[in-house]
Order: structure tokens, then sequence, then C-alpha cells
């Protein structure tokens, strides 16, 4: 991007592109390729996960629901290097969301000739970043390559990166001690303590919050009580202190500490304006226990009785094995439940909760861009990501409210009163905010990581 303007009325967006920009093929990056990008995103044939993104843009959610065709999306082409967007309302966070990937373009013509394979293929994964795909063997490894056509392809770093694709840590751990990877950011359980002490590990900032989530449309836990009794007798600092160790912060509420309130940057941030929604204390762990059996009573199950046997679904891993059997036995110890814990992949875990074929499974999610609303529209009736099955007309009320106001003061206060009908209702039971643990080999220099959940590697040397 070269420059962009903004309406006196805060409507419109007028984006310049660079004239260098180019595709690593060597065409020209032009304003009709965010045309067809963003009206195919926003397309429900596409059923992207993400067009909800671009609920700003004027007509996005008209057509999301099929009402209006995606030519009709507030977007256009100028001419080849000028594209302009056009709002429903004001949004003081759209230019972040300009810089969320589902928004970047894509090639029309690629696509049109290959369908949903295009993705797949190095000849066909046509991209305009600094580095292009040159290999992908499946399940294996993905190759990149320097894109030539780079406008700052001279300050490029490595010639070349190898993503390994693997999904066993304790793999991942020996295969860098041996030097066939600089750099993870999953390590085994067991083994956190010794790297930390040995500095051998870094935990990084995230903005980011693993929850539980409450199939809140099938029994039980279509009961709040019964949903709450399961957020209380959660062990928060049990879980990252003694099972995890890579000091992560017990989660209070849903929104994470860092993400911005009223004043930004200068100003306190939404979590520490917002405060507590339940105790986190370890000494106020007992008395936590007691009002959940006090709930669990009221719920009809008394001590557990007649509670049916419940699924915790998880995706294999060391961290989430390791959880899983510590909620597993709160809840049995705490409640007198009975909890069995289903090992899914990440495919079949990621399915069932789309479908809303589970009953309790952990749940991570990371910010689209710095502002609370990304971790609250996502709860809305029948909202895209709301994989809790989630309704309450005064919950969306009050997110509507949000996404019509520009003042940021109005649209802060309307927020806090969101996550705390959120936590209220117990709609997910936040377990900690996270730290993101890394292994980098001490010879790599300029590596970049952003508390959003991105790691870059652009101008790396060695």
């Amino acid at each position: 991007m070269k420059s962009y303007s903004v309406s006196s009325d805060g409507k419109v967006y007028t984006f310049t592109l660079r004239d260098d920009a180019k595709w690593s093929d060597g065409k020209a990056v032009t304003a009709a390729d965010f045309v067809y990008s963003w009206q195919r995103l926003i397309n429900p044939e596409t059923m992207a996960n993400y067009g909800y993104i671009l609920e700003p843009v004027q007509n996005a959610m008209a057509i999301m629901y099929g009402e209006k065709a995606p030519s009709e999306l507030g977007v256009k082409a100028i001419d080849e290097k000028t594209f302009q967007v056009t709002l429903e309302e004001p949004c003081s966070y759209f230019l972040d969301i300009c810089a969320f990937p589902s928004t970047f373009p894509v090639r029309g013509d690629i696509i049109e000739a290959n369908g949903d394979q295009w993705t797949f293929n190095a000849s066909t994964y046509i991209g305009n970043g600094p580095y292009k795909m040159a290999d992908w063997k499946h399940n294996s490894y993905i190759q990149l390559t320097k894109n030539e056509n780079y406008y700052d392809y001279a300050k490029l770093g490595p010639a070349s990166i190898k993503f390994t694709l693997m999904d066993d840590s304790n793999a991942m751990l020996a295969a860098y001690n041996s030097g066939e990877l600089n750099f993870i950011q999953s390590v085994p359980v067991g083994e956190i303590k010794t790297l930390i002490n040995d500095k051998k590990l870094t935990l990084a900032k995230s903005l980011s919050t693993y929850a539980i989530l409450f199939n809140n449309a099938s029994a039980p836990f279509d009961n709040a009580k019964v949903r709450d009794a399961f957020l209380l007798t959660i062990d928060r600092n049990y879980i990252t202190d003694t099972v995890l160790g890579t000091e992560q912060t017990p989660a209070s509420a849903f929104v994470p500490y860092g993400i911005f309130d009223t004043k930004g940057t200068k100003g306190k941030d939404f979590r520490t304006v917002g405060g507590d929604y339940y105790s986190v204390a370890a000494a106020d762990y007992k008395s936590n226990c007691d009002k959940a059996r006090a709930l669990l009573k009221d719920a009809g199950y008394e001590g557990g009785k007649g509670f049916p046997v419940v699924e915790y679904m998880y995706v294999s891993s060391s961290e989430n094995k390791a959880i899983a059997e510590a909620l597993q036995n709160m809840w049995q110890t705490e409640l007198g439940v009975t909890v069995k814990l289903v090992n899914q992949e990440g495919s079949v875990y990621g399915e069932a909760l789309y479908t809303g074929a589970y009953q309790i499974a952990p749940f991570y999610w990371a910010p689209d861009y710095n502002d609370p609303i990304s971790f609250l529209d996502i709860w809305v009736t029948d909202g895209m990501n709301n994989v809790a099955a989630y309704s309450n007309t005064a919950y969306d009320s009050l997110i509507q409210q949000v996404k019509d106001s520009s003042k940021t003061s109005q649209r802060m206060s309307l927020m806090h009163q969101a996550e705390k009908i959120l936590i209220d209702d117990a709609v997910i039971a936040p377990v900690y905010f996270y730290t993101q643990p890394y292994m980098l080999n001490s010879n790599i220099k300029g590596m970049y990581y952003s508390p959003m959940g991105y790691f870059f590697f652009t101008y790396c040397t060695k």
C-alpha cells in the first residue's frame, strides 16, 4: 500500500496501491484484485470462516444472508491502482481489519481455473508477499523461496525457509536439539521447567485466551447453573503453575490483558478497567467449589447424582492432554460427576465444534485486531464462529450498538456490559491468558514476534 485517505464522515476509505506491487509470477497487483477478493470472501458460496470480518463494509451482511449479490459490496476499483471501500458506518478499527490476512488479495484467474485446489500446489499458489511457495510435500513440509518480484527483494533474509509439519512436541524438541530445526513453538509439558531454568525457552506475551467451551444448546449444558458450576471448579492456578508452568495468567474473564480500552496505548487496558468477574485467587478456590456444588444442586444434580456421563473432547498434544486430565479430576472430585476424555485429530475436532457434535471442549481464541469486539462479537446468535451455540437477545443488542457507535468511550462501556453477560451466563469458562513459548536458534537474528500470534521471518539472518 502506498497511501490511503478517509472521507470527512469516516465512511469512505481510498487506498492507493504501490506502483511496484506484483504477484509472484510477475503480474501487477491491481485494485480489481482487491475487489474480486473481497467479493469472494463475503460470498456465502465461498463459506469462508472469516467472511464476517467485512461486516462494516456497505451491504456486507445483506450479502452474507443472501439478500444481495456479492457485486453490491461497497468496494470498487477507481482505476488500476486505486481501491475504494464504503462502510455502513464509521468503524474505528477498520484499518486493523484491512491488516488481517483474510482481506489480502488473491488471484481471480488462478482460482477460477483451479477451483478449491489452487492452494495445494506451488505452481498455482500465487501470492504477492516476500516469499513464495516452492514445494509442498503434504503432511511433511512447505518450502518457501524469495519472491524475486517483491518490492523489497534486496533486503529479504534467507534464500529459502522450510516449515516442517509436525504435531508431536517430543519429536519437535528432538529435531531442534539435533539441529534439524532452528525454531519450534511447542515443547513437551514435562520439559518446560528444565528448558526455562536452562534459559532455552522464550516466553512471549500473547493477546490470547484459552477457555472451555460448553455446548449451550445441548443438555446438560443448556442449563446456565450447570455451566457456572463447571466454570467455578476449575483450579486455574494449578493449571497455570503446576500443569503448564509457562507463566500464563489465570483468566477471570474472556478478554485478556493488553487489549485496548478507551485511551488506547495511553491508558489502562480493557481487562484492567473491567476487572474480575469471578475470583481466581488460590485462597478462594474452596469457596468457589462450595458455590459450584450449590449451583449443581439447584440444577437438580445434588452431589452429582443423576448427572449424565459427559465427554470432554480435545486435540492430541501433551499440553491439551495434561489440561484435560487436570480438569477431569477437578470436576469429578468437586462435583461428583463423571467426565470421559475423548482425544481426536484436529480435523475431527474442528468439524465437531462447528456441527455441535460435542459437549465440552477446549477453545483457543486470538484476536483478529486489537479491539475487544474481536473477542465479543463471535458469540452473537448464529455467529459464524459461535461454536457454543449461545443465544441472548440482550447480548446481541449490545454488540450491535457497539458496531453502530463511533464513540470510543461508548463502545467500550457497551462491551464491558456485554462481557459481563457472557460470563454471567457462563457461556464459556476462561482458563488462562496465554504466553507464547518458543525456541529459536541463537544464530538467527531478526525474527519478529507479534502479540497477535504471528512470527515473522522475512528479514532474518543466520
